[in-house]
């Protein structure tokens, strides 16, 4: 079975992306033991990532590169914010150090992480950029499974992990 719209897809990665200095690091990855499972097709996945992944099947080797804007997008020089350090202090917590990932929240209840770029003498410098942002992704892996969604899969619009248990 190929990879298409309403197939539950298990594959392992490999995830690099370049520095400031041009150099390759490692980020994440996705082993055999603990693979990336997930519905094809359904947004759950960065579209262009899936887009690489289309009519694939199982036992197929993968390598490919997403620019940043097919990503994360590029990284926007607005969504810098200094937040007071008493947002930390009044209620009794420790002040975030440069390179922590704090948890935030809106007005609107959004919750999403920022990381902190400084402290100052009455603010935390935050960066609200997607840790990935601005950044180029290389993906390397291989496809172990894909099958058909059962149909509470696709109600729920999610997969319920390779072998079609749900596990929750």
């Amino acid at each position: 079975m190929n990879i298409s719209e309403n197939t539950v897809v298990s594959l392992t990665y490999d995830l690099h992306t370049t520095n400031e200095e041009g150099k390759t690091v490692f980020v994440e990855k996705a082993d055999e033991e603990n693979p990336l499972v997930f519905l094809y097709g359904v947004g759950m996945m960065l579209p262009k990532f899936e887009e690489q992944l289309t009519g694939m099947k199982t036992g197929d080797d993968y390598s490919f590169e997403l620019s940043a804007a097919d990503g994360y997008g590029e990284l926007d020089p607005g969504a810098f914010a200094d937040l007071p350090k008493s947002m930390f202090t009044d209620a009794g917590g420790e002040l975030p150090a440069v390179g922590d990932v704090i948890p935030l929240q809106d007005n609107n209840d959004n919750q999403f992480r920022a990381g902190v770029t400084a402290v100052h003498e009455d603010t935390v410098a935050v960066d609200l950029n997607h840790p990935m942002a601005g950044k180029n992704l290389m993906f390397e892996g291989k496809i172990l499974s894909v099958r058909e969604a059962t149909k509470d899969e696709l109600t729920h619009g999610h997969a319920h992990g390779a072998d079609g248990q749900a596990g929750h």
